[in-house]
């Protein structure tokens, strides 16, 4: 999938006009990253500051490309949030922030204009939903590893000195950025949003994010 094919999968092309007369004034930035250890490796889910993390990645739509933070760079990462229009994510507030926060100086969740889309639609459908299922759904792609690997290639790193296991988690990481920002793009466009019932059917949402 590249940069851009996420406007037009599925989309006519009055959508994807549409999509960028919205984003045209705002920077928008799409947010993920990757951690060091997993729950079980710190106590639990209450632990998340102490996950550490190896590659965080952004998408800025005022930019226009990827920007990959090693961990050396978290504090310019969180300049880069708190200066957005709106931060878009997936679980973004309750997870990544929280593991971010010990590495910056700025309160994120005050200091920050947010759309996390799992909280929204958790609020809307009463359940959580993960972004595989959504995206699958909604726009026929998934993820392309999951958080296991990245834990996986990151002791790989540590214990090789080698940047190729460090590389596969920055590329894991941009991946998922590039989903979140292709649903986001469809949901503004289309209204709506799908998800695997978990019947062996195809449901959808209605949203109304700006």
């Amino acid at each position: 999938m590249g940069t851009g094919e996420c406007l037009t999968q599925g989309l006519p092309d009055a959508g994807s006009r549409s999509y960028q007369r919205r984003v045209a004034d705002k920077n928008i930035v799409y947010f993920d990253l990757e951690t060091q250890r997993s729950f079980n490796d710190v106590g639990g889910f209450s632990h998340k500051a102490k996950m550490g993390i190896s590659v965080a990645v952004t998408f800025s739509t005022r930019r226009g490309t990827y920007q990959i933070y090693p961990e050396g760079e978290m504090e310019k990462l969180g300049e880069e949030l708190i200066r957005a229009d709106l931060v878009v994510g997936w679980n973004h507030m309750q997870f990544d922030y929280p593991v971010l926060q010990p590495y910056v100086f700025h309160t994120l969740t005050e200091q920050t204009l947010n759309l996390d889309m799992m909280v929204d639609l958790e609020k809307r459908l009463g359940f959580r939903l993960k972004l595989d299922s959504v995206a699958t759904a909604t726009l026929g792609i998934g993820k392309t590893a999951d958080g296991l690997d990245a834990l996986r290639w990151w002791q790989e790193h540590k214990k090789s000195g080698d940047f190729a296991p460090l590389r596969k988690i920055a590329e894991y990481c941009a991946y998922d950025v590039k989903v979140t920002k292709c649903v986001h793009e469809y949901a503004l466009t289309r209204g709506l949003l799908k998800y695997d019932d978990k019947k062996g059917g195809i449901a959808e949402v209605a949203v109304d994010w700006r």
